[in-house]
């Protein structure tokens, strides 16, 4: 049986990955804004079906790999640092510009978005790097079927995320009216999520190896 400790550890790590900006959140957002909600919503699909997967796969043996060859941990490790480099690089150059910016984008059509939400997540260091080091951490062997104690806190994690990131989708438009007629804010918050994005790109450059779980 899982333990409370352990559900609480994973909510609030849940919480604060998704909270923080990323690749997932900058599609959406974008996409919700240029298209609108349902292609938000459609996006988050693919968002959700990434997620799946990548539970699937970190169960089923994922995490093994890369102890057995921590040489693929860190090639995945660096090249998921060096995408949120890009992206932070992106936000702090001159002329950049906000995920909250409203752009002229051409259209998408369902298959597109729910497809470009699975890459983007399935391409996200943060959620490969929860599944593989973080979430084993609260698995117990001596409470037995770590399976499904796997698979139980990652649907925890799932979620959170969805809870979350449907907010983001819904409130996404809004925000962007607010922040339009107020320029300051927009860059602020431009500056604030490449400032966060690159502080991810240095802690994901510098994290060790995973480890099994105890």
């Amino acid at each position: 049986m899982i333990g409370m400790n352990a559900l609480i550890g994973v909510a609030v790590v849940s919480l604060g990955m998704v909270l923080t900006p990323g690749p997932n959140m900058m599609y959406l957002v974008s996409r919700s804004i240029t298209q609108g909600r349902r292609a938000g919503a459609i996006s988050l699909a693919g968002v959700a079906v990434g997620f799946i997967v990548y539970l699937t796969a970190a169960n089923l043996g994922l995490s093994l790999v890369f102890l057995a060859v921590p040489q693929l941990y860190t090639a995945v490790k660096l090249a998921g640092a060096g995408y949120l480099a890009w992206l932070a690089w992106k936000a702090l150059k001159p002329g950049g510009t906000s995920v909250f910016t409203r752009q002229e984008l051409a259209p998408d059509s369902p298959r597109r978005l729910f497809t470009m939400g699975l890459l983007t997540n399935l391409l996200n260091p943060k959620i490969a790097v929860m599944y593989v080091s973080l979430i084993p951490q609260f698995i117990d062997p001596a409470a037995g079927h770590t399976l499904l104690q796997g698979f139980a806190l990652g649907g925890v994690q799932i979620f959170i995320s969805l809870a979350v990131n449907l907010a983001i989708v819904l409130a996404a438009g809004t925000i962007a009216v607010f922040l339009a007629d107020r320029p300051t804010w927009l860059r602020a918050q431009r500056y604030a999520m490449g400032t966060v994005l690159g502080a991810l790109a240095i802690k994901l450059a510098t994290d060790r190896a995973p480890v099994a779980a105890t």
